[in-house]
C-alpha cells in the first residue's frame, strides 16, 4: 500500500464527492422506506462518468450516510429508516419519548463512526483472509445463522416470552406467502397474483413499526416527544461519557457487524439484532434493555455501520455481495469495465485501496455531519405540530412503500399490517419478533431445504446438519444463547433469597 493511494483519495473532487455522497445518504436513509439500497441504487448512474476510484468513493459514503441516517427517524419517530435500524429503535424511541433523544442521535452518531472505521479497516488490512472464511458457509451453516437469530425472540420480547414466540411465528408464517425460495411452489395467495412476490420486508417494517406511532400520534392529545432540561447542544461530553464506558460493547458489536457481513445475504439488520442481544445478556442491567438504555443503541448502530466495510470484502474479493448494495456497487463496477477478485488489489490496487482510504474518509466526516444534521433534525422533530408531523409522516410512509416496487399493493399490505400492528401491540405483541420471522424465515428454509436435498442424495439427512466445526459452534452458541436466560434468572433468583435471608 503505497502512500499515494492515501493522498489520491485527498484530491479536493474526492473529499466533495464524500462529503456530497454523505449528506445525500444520511438525508435518504432518515426517510421511512427510502432504505440504503434505494439510496444507492438511485443516485449510482451519476458516477458512471466519474473514474472507477472516484465513483466507488461516493457509493461507498452514500451507503455509509444511509445506514447511519436510518438511526434518525428510528430514535425521533420509532421507525426504521433502513432495516438495520430496527434494533435501534428499542431503546433509541424510549430515550426520545423522556426527552433523551438529541443524547440518542449524538450516541449512534459516535458508534456509527466506531463501528464504520472498523469494518473500514477490516477491509484494508483482513480482506483477502477474512473473504475465505465466507465461502466456508454454506447452505446448513445459514439454516444454523438463521435459528441463531431467532433465539434473540427472548431479548426482543421484553419479558412476554410466549407472546414474542407468538410474534416470530406469525413472522415466519408471512415469509412464506408467495412463491417458495426453493422449488418455486406457491403458498397462500388465495388466488391472487398481487400475492405471488409475497410480503415485501421493507413495506411490513414500515407498517409494523410506523402506522401504530402514527395512530397513537393522532389518537392522543400528548406532545409526541419531550425536551430534556439538562439538554444542551449535541450533548457531546455526555454522549462521549457513555461511550467511553462501553467502549468494549461497541468495538464486540462492530466485530460482530464485520463478520456478519461478511456473510453473503445475511445484511445489517441480523448483525444489528445479533450485537444487541449480546449487549444485552453481557450487561449488568438487562432490566433496563428496551426501556430507553445508551448501552444498546450503541452495539446497534456500531454493528450495522460495521457492515458496511465488512460486505465490501466478499464483494471486492470473490464478486459475491456481502449485502444488497453491495450488488448495485459490483454492477456498476462491472459496467466500468473493472473486474473483482485478488487482482483488484494487486492489478488495480490504485483503485481499490483509494477507494478503501474514501470510505474511512467518509467515514469520519460522519461524525461532524451526524451532529449537525441530527440536532437540526431533532428540534425540527420536537417543533412541528402533530397537526403536521403526523401526515407528514403518513404521506412519507405511502411513497417510500410505494417506491420499493412500484407496487400500489405493497402499500395496502403495510397498511394491514399497520392496523393489525396497532391491535397485537395493545395486547402486548411487539413488533420486533414478527419482524424478525419476516427477515429470517426465507434465510432458514432455504437453507434448511437445500440441506435435506444434499442429505437425501448422499442417504444421510440428519448428519448433514452438523457436518463441520463451523456447525457445530453455531449449534454450540444456539445451545448457550438459549439457556443463559434460565442461568441468569436461577442466579438472580438465588440472590435475591440469599439478599433476604442475610436481611433477616
Amino acid at each position: 500500500m503505497s502512500w499515494s493511494f492515501l493522498l489520491a483519495a485527498f484530491t479536493p473532487f474526492n473529499l466533495m464527492l464524500a462529503f456530497v455522497g454523505v449528506a445525500a445518504g444520511i438525508i435518504i436513509g432518515g426517510l421511512p422506506g427510502l432504505s440504503a439500497t434505494m439510496a444507492v441504487a438511485v443516485l449510482v448512474p451519476v458516477t458512471f462518468g466519474m473514474e472507477p476510484a472516484s465513483g466507488l468513493i461516493m457509493l461507498g459514503a452514500i451507503y455509509t450516510g444511509a445506514i447511519y441516517g436510518g438511526a434518525y427517524s428510528a430514535i425521533l419517530v420509532n421507525t426504521p429508516g433502513t432495516p438495520s435500524a430496527i434494533a435501534t429503535t428499542f431503546d433509541g424511541y424510549p430515550m426520545a419519548k423522556r426527552g433523551d433523544g438529541d443524547l440518542a442521535v449524538t450516541l449512534a452518531t459516535l458508534s456509527s463512526v466506531v463501528g464504520g472505521l472498523t469494518g473500514a479497516l477490516a477491509l484494508l488490512t483482513l480482506a483477502p483472509m477474512l473473504a475465505t472464511i465466507a465461502l466456508q458457509f454454506g447452505s446448513v451453516e445459514y439454516f444454523w445463522l438463521a435459528v441463531l437469530g431467532l433465539t434473540l425472540i427472548s431479548a426482543l420480547s421484553e419479558g412476554a416470552t410466549i407472546k414474542g414466540f407468538i410474534g416470530a411465528s406469525l413472522g415466519l408464517l408471512l415469509s412464506t406467502v408467495g412463491v417458495a425460495v426453493v422449488g418455486g411452489d406457491v403458498r397462500y395467495t388465495f388466488g391472487s397474483s398481487l400475492l405471488l412476490g409475497g410480503v415485501e420486508i421493507i413495506s411490513a417494517l414500515i407498517g409494523l413499526y410506523c402506522i401504530p406511532v402514527l395512530i397513537d400520534l393522532v389518537a392522543t392529545p400528548d406532545p409526541h416527544l419531550r425536551v430534556s432540561e439538562k439538554a444542551s447542544g449535541f450533548r457531546l461530553r455526555e454522549a462521549l461519557g457513555y461511550a467511553l464506558r462501553s467502549k468494549f460493547n461497541m468495538i464486540r458489536s462492530a466485530i460482530i457487524g464485520t463478520i456478519v457481513a461478511i456473510l453473503p445475504g445475511a445484511g445489517g439488520s441480523i448483525a444489528s439484532l445479533v450485537s444487541y442481544s449480546e449487549a444485552r445478556r453481557s450487561s449488568k442491567n438487562r432490566e433496563r434493555f428496551g426501556q430507553g438504555e445508551p448501552d444498546g443503541i450503541l452495539a446497534t448502530e456500531s454493528a450495522n455501520n460495521a457492515t458496511v466495510g465488512g460486505g465490501f470484502i466478499p464483494t471486492l474479493v470473490l464478486g459475491i455481495p456481502g449485502t444488497p448494495p453491495d450488488a448495485i456497487i459490483l454492477g456498476a463496477l462491472l459496467v466500468q469495465g473493472v473486474r473483482t477478485g485478488p487482482e483488484l488489489f494487486t492489478e488495480n490496487a490504485d483503485i481499490s485501496y483509494t477507494f478503501i482510504y474514501g470510505l474511512l474518509i467518509a467515514t469520519f466526516l460522519l461524525l461532524p455531519m451526524g451532529l449537525v444534521i441530527g440536532r437540526y433534525a431533532f428540534k425540527s422533530i420536537i417543533s412541528i405540530p402533530k397537526a403536521i408531523l403526523a401526515p407528514t409522516v403518513a404521506f412519507m410512509t405511502v411513497i417510500g412503500t410505494y417506491a420499493i416496487r412500484n407496487n400500489v399493493w405493497d402499500v395496502l399490505i403495510m397498511l394491514v399490517l399497520g392496523v393489525v400492528g396497532w391491535f397485537l401491540n395493545r395486547a402486548g405483541f411487539k413488533p420486533s419478533p414478527i419482524v424478525l420471522g419476516l427477515i429470517l424465515g426465507p434465510i432458514a428454509e432455504q437453507g434448511f431445504v437445500q440441506a435435506v436435498l444434499m442429505g437425501q442424495a448422499q442417504g444421510a439427512v440428519l448428519p448433514i446438519f452438523f457436518r463441520g466445526p463451523i456447525s457445530w459452534t453455531i449449534v454450540a452458541i444456539i445451545v448457550i444463547a438459549t439457556l443463559y436466560p434460565l442461568f441468569a434468572m436461577v442466579r438472580k433468583h438465588r440472590q435475591t433469597a440469599a439478599k433476604a435471608g442475610s436481611d433477616e
